[in-house]
């Protein structure tokens, strides 16, 4: 033992170079587990990003999404295609949910189509366990039922910018004789009518 202490001691340049090392693979490794928790915001767009040159990276274009393809604004909602599926598509930008309510029939599956027009949003939908992650070029999808008409407050889970604590959306389950008797247009509204 007091030769080992007598070589560690006989050289401080050695010392020093172990501490800078350290010191660089802590700060790596602290900048690894910070990135890893943060994998929507930045592995997801890097892969977006290259994905176009790798032949994948297909997904709607979040400046444009309004003006072409899935999401332009008269597909928004709950609508019902021809083998009776029902599809909602929503948008999530700062700081709202756009539609901010939709409705849909109880008791049926609901497949949620999802994208977000700039940030990470994770939104669930309270008295649920359901809960949907959406990302900037990317589509979410998943499909929930809902097993009795009532309201479901929709607010955002993942932290989005100043306004975040405001952004709130808002689903009504009705039942599946009143969502039969609206028009397309009120299906993406909750006016009272």
């Amino acid at each position: 033992m007091p030769r080992l202490a007598a070589m560690s001691g006989s050289n401080p340049n050695m010392l020093r170079l172990g501490k800078k090392i350290g010191f660089v693979a802590g700060v790596i490794l602290f900048g690894a587990v910070i990135l890893s928790t943060r994998y929507y915001m930045v592995d997801v767009p890097v892969y977006h990003f290259f994905g176009h040159f790798l032949g994948g990276g297909e997904g709607p274009d979040p400046s444009a999404l309004h003006l072409r393809g899935e999401f332009v604004e008269s597909n928004l909602g709950a609508a019902q295609g021809a083998s009776g599926s029902l599809t909602v598509r929503m948008i999530a930008q700062q700081f709202v949910f756009v539609p901010q309510c939709v409705e849909v029939p109880a008791g049926v599956p609901v497949t949620f189509r999802m994208t977000s027009a700039d940030v990470v949003h994770m939104l669930s939908f309270l008295g649920t366990d359901y809960g949907l992650k959406v990302v900037p070029g990317a589509v979410t999808e998943a499909t929930f039922a809902f097993a009795k008409p009532g309201t479901f407050k929709i607010p955002c889970h993942e932290f989005c910018g100043a306004g975040h604590y405001a952004m709130r959306g808002q689903l009504n389950v009705v039942p599946r004789e009143q969502f039969a008797g609206m028009l397309p247009g009120e299906r993406r509204t909750c006016e009272l009518r």
